[in-house]
């Protein structure tokens, strides 16, 4: 089990922006996998956010293309999800996950942080 520690997030207003940080416990591990983000909001399913890959390679939701950037910090072990115009309905607990490809990433064989609560008021 490898640790993905979750940095960041708070409280916000519709128009702000946050930053969510994850931080891979080990670098062999971070070196190898995808990392991402996924969201769950109260009422609803779990939602895929972005990933990236190891050569940098990102996929996002079509929902945050022009507002979130996803980045990874090889020094550092540590992926970065800026977001930016941020909404109330985007308000959610924000997860790390990490996978060895971006098409399984968030099923089985996934690596899973702690969550860490993003709340944006209108």
């Amino acid at each position: 089990q490898v640790q993905l520690a979750e940095s960041g997030g708070g409280l916000g207003q519709a128009g702000d922006s946050l930053t969510l940080s994850c931080a891979a416990a080990a670098e062999w591990f971070f070196s190898r996998y995808v990392m991402g983000w996924f969201r769950h909001a109260p009422g609803k399913e779990r939602e895929f956010v972005a990933a990236i890959n190891c050569t940098g390679g990102i996929k996002d939701e079509d929902s945050v293309k022009g507002r979130f950037t996803i980045a990874r910090n090889s020094t550092k072990s540590t992926v970065v999800l800026q977001m930016n115009s941020l909404n109330s309905e985007e308000t959610a607990v924000y997860y790390c996950a990490a996978g060895i490809d971006v098409r399984s990433l968030g099923s089985r064989g996934t690596f899973w942080g702690q969550g860490t609560q993003v709340t944006v008021s209108a």
